[in-house]
C-alpha cells in the first residue's frame, strides 16, 4: 500500500507504522488519520503480523492537531466521531500489542495516540503535553480514559487543566509508560520488547488485552467468566499444546501466534 503521510513497513513479524509529516511535527490532518487507520487495519489482517511499533519519522512524536488544517469554522464532533475516535478504537480493540516508540514530544491528540498504545517506550528526552487547554479546549481522542487510569485522578486534573509537560522520567515514575530510553538506546529496548511480542503466544495476548480493557468496567464476576471463556479458547491454541510440550522438554517454545 502507498502512504503520503506515513511510512509503513513489515519483517519477521514485527510492522512498523511512523507518522511522516516531519515539517508540521507530525501534526495530523485528515489524510494522516484516515491513512494511520487504514494501516493499522492492513497490519491487523496481515497474518504476518505478530506485533505493531507505532511511532514517528523526525524529532517529533506527534504534535497533535494540525491547527492549520481546521482553519475556519471547526465541526469539532465530525472530527472526533469520523476521524480521531475510530483511530483510537482501532488501537485498543487490535488483537495484537502496539509499542509505542515515543521519539519527541507528543502533544495533545498526539499524547493521546501515544497513551493508546498497550506498551510504551519513550526516548528520555521526549516529553508529554495535554496541551488542549492552551487553546481553550477539553481533552479528547481518549486521554480522559487513559490518564486518570495511569496517573490517578489528582495528577490526571492537573495535566489536564494546567498543560504542564510531562518528562519521560516523570512519566515513567507516575506509571504513565513502561520504559524510559537514552536517545541511544530507543531502538535496542524498542526492537527487544518488538522481538519478545513476536515470538510470542499472539492470540492469547490479544484475549488477554481485550480482558484487561473490559476489566476497567466489569465487576468480579463478569471478570472471572470472562477469564472462563477466553482460557477454553486459549486452550485449543497450538500454541498452548506447543507452550506445555517445551515445558515439558525442557526447551524454549516455538509459538505460531495462533
Amino acid at each position: 500500500m502507498n502512504y503520503n503521510t506515513i511510512n509503513y513497513h513489515e519483517d519477521s513479524g514485527i510492522t512498523t507504522i511512523a507518522l511522516n509529516r516531519q515539517d508540521r511535527f507530525n501534526a495530523f490532518n485528515s489524510e494522516m488519520r484516515s491513512e494511520l487507520l487504514a494501516a493499522l487495519n492492513h497490519a491487523n489482517e496481515d497474518e504476518r503480523c505478530r506485533v505493531i511499533i507505532l511511532t514517528a519519522e523526525g524529532k517529533a512524536f506527534c504534535a497533535g492537531q494540525d491547527l492549520k488544517d481546521i482553519e475556519g469554522e471547526v465541526d469539532f464532533a465530525d472530527i472526533l466521531k469520523n476521524g480521531y475516535n475510530p483511530l483510537i478504537k482501532c488501537m485498543r480493540e487490535l488483537p495484537k500489542p502496539i509499542v509505542g516508540r515515543i521519539n519527541g514530544v507528543a502533544a495533545g491528540a498526539g499524547c493521546s495516540l501515544a497513551l493508546a498504545c498497550d506498551f510504551i517506550v519513550a526516548d528520555s528526552k521526549a516529553t508529554f503535553v495535554e496541551a488542549f487547554v492552551s487553546i481553550g479546549l477539553v481533552l479528547d481522542s481518549g486521554s480522559s480514559y487513559f490518564l486518570p487510569r495511569l496517573v490517578g485522578s489528582a495528577r490526571a486534573f492537573e495535566l489536564a487543566t494546567m498543560g504542564n509537560k510531562l518528562t519521560a522520567e516523570k512519566a515513567l515514575e507516575w506509571g504513565m509508560i513502561n520504559r524510559c530510553a537514552t536517545t541511544e538506546n530507543l531502538d535496542d529496548e524498542v526492537q527487544k520488547i518488538a522481538l519478545y511480542y513476536a515470538n510470542a503466544p499472539t492470540k492469547a495476548i490479544g484475549m488477554m488485552k481485550k480482558m484487561l480493557n473490559d476489566s476497567m468496567h466489569s465487576n468480579l464476576s463478569e471478570v472471572l467468566d470472562y477469564e472462563t471463556k477466553f482460557q477454553e479458547i486459549a486452550g485449543q491454541t497450538y500454541d498452548f499444546n506447543e507452550g506445555v510440550n517445551a515445558f515439558l522438554e525442557k526447551r524454549k517454545p516455538l509459538f505460531k501466534g495462533n
